[in-house]
């Protein structure tokens, strides 16, 4: 991946000239590699950007869903775009989904994958043991159908959040916001179209929460990706490609109105 564009408080990745794709990665920015994805869509006449989420650089205040989708309307804004296909894997799936909600007049389409806010265990299960790599390599390892795809640069990255005091406390508030902001009473109010792409065995967050979002968002497709995990734009990029591509083509974005945002609720 080329470098990243620095603009005052943002970070972010950009290719491409088109309709704009905005990816969000989960919590390890590390298991939401989306590669594949930033190389593919900017052939196919959309333009890729990849924001670094302010996780663990926001005050713990803001170190919740709510404050990060507050800061994905305000990047949309600072970019100048109208309105955005969100993708967002695991807790980006969950940020993409809250904004959804909150600003749905910025939004075309939006693309889910091992995304939390239905499945409480998602996140903070477990939360990886200081000190111990081999535990981490492991826990690493699960998010994948294949072992193997967890680099060590990727065990390393988690073991480092692991061993940082901060970054631990920050990760254990995110959980406990992502559990706070369970959005199953807010789904079958979000008529934006949704693409569901699912890992068939994913642990983190199982099969049967694919089919509940696409239960209750009323205006979803949901795709499956055999011998794929959690985080599957990166363990079966071609295949995540194709699907989504596959999407975008069947599903007439322009056609959507969004309704106006159904405000800001209390934390």
């Amino acid at each position: 991946m080329q470098s990243t564009n620095k603009e005052g408080k943002y970070s972010y990745y950009e290719a491409g000239e088109g309709t704009p794709i905005i990816i969000l990665h989960g919590l390890m920015g590390g298991l939401s590699n989306f590669d594949g994805v930033a190389k593919y869509f900017p052939e196919q006449g959309y333009k890729v950007v990849i924001p670094e989420l302010p996780i663990y650089t926001q005050s713990l205040l803001k170190t919740n869903v709510k404050a990060f989708a507050k800061w994905v309307k305000d990047f949309i804004t600072y970019k100048g775009f109208d309105r955005v296909i969100l993708l967002g894997n695991s807790l980006g799936g969950h940020i993409a989904l809250y904004h959804t909600k909150m600003y749905p007049e910025k939004m075309l389409g939006l693309v889910i994958t091992g995304s939390s806010g239905l499945y409480e265990s998602a996140m903070g299960d477990s939360y990886p043991r200081r000190g111990d790599y081999e535990y981490i390599k492991k826990k690493a390892g699960d998010v994948f159908y294949d072992p193997a795809v967890a680099t060590k640069e990727i065990v390393d990255e988690v073991y480092a959040v692991a061993n940082d005091r901060l970054k631990l406390v920050k990760t254990l508030t995110i959980a406990k916001s992502a559990i706070r902001h369970n959005m199953a009473k807010d789904l079958p109010k979000m008529h934006v179209p949704t693409c569901i792409i699912w890992g068939k065995n994913d642990t983190v967050t199982p099969p049967e929460v694919a089919e509940e979002f696409h239960e209750l968002l009323p205006n979803s497709s949901l795709y499956w990706i055999d011998k794929c995990g959690h985080a599957a734009m990166m363990e079966h990029p071609n295949e995540f490609n194709r699907l989504m591509h596959e999407w975008l083509d069947k599903t007439d974005l322009a056609s959507y109105t969004p309704q106006q945002g159904q405000g800001e609720s209390e934390e």
